[in-house]
């Protein structure tokens, strides 16, 4: 009896297990994401087929360089996500183009739904990300060059030319990674006597800071 009941328990973990695993793999050729629907799943609906077009498949945004020197941190991120590219919708992938002011920072932060490689287009950078044990692990690359930053993981890139831009080209595998900057997070959302306790700082310094990262709505 005891045998035959763990023969069940096999037979039932298997099959729930397969069928978890069909589940996930696509069930038509393309789902391409309806924009102009407001109702979401894990994802978008999908646009009818009868009215889908090579447009959702396109995107150039990622062509041509972006002039960095005006932003804040001297980068900046251009996306290739599901919302700009419908037809990304449900294959688990995307890009960006990353582009860089001399000595320009793409600043801490973490992709909570992906893990992302980068491909260096021009310039050399340094770049690196935080393991939860603590650990910094960092890498200068060159043109050419691919680095991988792990999921979820704390990671950030620097021009480190004082006198030509940057550029790169990063992939990840969701179609739509999320963005946490780390000190945006922090100082956006979190209340003063949070930060005083958590960085033992003044709070007026708290408020110095706060004032350059207005909250999110």
């Amino acid at each position: 009896m005891a045998s035959t009941a763990t023969h069940l328990v096999v037979i039932v973990t298997m099959l729930v297990s397969s069928l978890a695993l069909a589940e996930s793999n696509m069930l038509q050729d393309f789902c391409v994401a309806d924009l102009s629907n407001a109702v979401k799943v894990n994802g978008y609906t999908c646009k009818d087929s009868t009215q889908v077009t090579p447009e959702d498949f396109y995107f150039q945004g990622l062509a041509t360089a972006k002039a960095a020197g005006n932003s804040s941190t001297g980068s900046i991120v251009t996306g290739a996500t599901v919302e700009k590219l419908p037809g990304l919708n449900t294959l688990g992938l995307s890009m960006s183009r990353i582009d860089y002011a001399p000595n320009g920072l793409n600043p801490p932060h973490v992709h909570p739904r992906a893990s992302e490689v980068i491909f260096v287009l021009e310039g050399q950078l340094y770049v690196g990300f935080v393991t939860t044990a603590g650990k910094l692990v960092d890498k200068y690359v060159n043109k050419g060059e691919v680095f991988v930053f792990p999921k979820g993981l704390l990671h950030f890139q620097k021009n480190i030319a004082g006198s030509a831009p940057a550029s790169v080209l990063a992939a990840f595998d969701s179609q739509l990674p999320g963005t946490q900057s780390l000190v945006a997070s922090l100082f956006g959302a979190l209340p003063d006597n949070i930060l005083v306790d958590t960085f033992k700082i003044k709070p007026k310094q708290v408020k110095t800071i706060k004032a350059r990262y207005q909250p999110k709505k």
